[in-house]
C-alpha cells in the first residue's frame, strides 16, 4: 500500500482512526475514501481484513523522506554557513523529531506488528527535490528505516544498486521530468527484490 491510496505526505502524521478494523485489531483510516480503497483491496484478497492476510503486505507509508526533509522545517537548526550540522543529524533530538514527523506511519506499523503480519517496506528512490535538504533527507530516511526495523518491518533497500558516489539515484533509474520518483527500470528492480523476498 502507498501510492495507490494517496500521496506519501498523507501517511506521515496521524492518519489512523480509533477502534479496530472489522473488530480484528487492524488499522482503521480516518479518511473514508482511503478506508474504502483499502477495504476493496482486502476484499479482493478474500475479505479477511488485515488480521487474516496470508500474503506479505508491501507498504511505503512513512517513507516520503523528501517531505520530512523540507528545507524550511530545519532552518532553526542551521549553522552560520546555512548547513544542518552533522552532529545534529546524528543526535537523539533529530531522531525524535523525525519519528514525530512520521508518527502516523509508525502507529500503522505498530498495528500490523501486533497482528503478526509480515510487512515489507520499500525504501524511496534516492531523489532529493529542490524543496528538500539533501543532508536531512539521507539522515531522516536512516532514522525512519531503523524505526521500521524496530517494528519488525523488512526493508527493501536498493540504494547500493541504484545510486552514484554521492548517494543520489543514477539517471538511468530516474523518471524524466520528475524530481521525486524512480522510473520503470527502478520499478523492475523493486519487483525483482520483492519476488526474491518471497512474494
Amino acid at each position: 500500500m502507498g501510492g495507490p491510496v494517496g500521496s506519501g505526505r498523507d501517511f506521515l502524521g496521524p492518519f489512523l482512526g480509533t477502534g479496530d478494523g472489522a473488530g480484528d485489531g487492524g488499522p482503521v483510516f480516518r479518511d473514508a475514501a482511503v478506508g474504502r480503497l483499502v477495504g476493496e483491496f482486502l476484499e479482493q484478497l478474500g475479505g479477511c481484513g488485515f488480521a487474516g492476510l496470508e500474503v506479505p503486505l508491501v507498504c511505503t507509508f512513512g517513507l516520503s523522506a523528501h517531505t520530512v526533509a523540507t528545507r524550511q522545517n530545519w532552518d532553526l537548526h542551521r549553522d552560520r554557513h546555512g548547513a544542518v550540522p552533522e552532529r545534529f543529524l546524528r543526535s537523539g533530538l533529530f531522531a525524535d523529531l523525525v519519528r514525530a514527523s512520521v508518527r502516523g506511519a509508525l502507529a500503522f506499523y505498530g498495528r500490523t506488528a501486533a497482528l503478526g503480519l509480515r510487512v515489507l517496506a520499500v525504501m524511496p528512490p534516492q531523489r532529493v527535490p529542490g524543496m528538500s535538504d539533501p543532508a536531512v533527507f539521507f539522515a531522516a530516511q536512516d532514522v525512519i528505516g531503523a524505526a521500521l526495523s524496530d517494528r519488525g518491518v523488512e526493508l527493501i533497500d536498493l540504494r547500493a544498486r541504484v545510486t552514484d558516489g554521492s548517494g543520489h539515484q543514477r539517471p538511468v533509474f530516474c523518471q524524466p521530468d520528475d524530481t521525486i520518483h524512480g522510473n520503470l527500470a527502478f520499478g523492475r528492480l523493486v519487483v525483482a527484490e520483492l519476488l526474491d523476498a518471497g512474494l
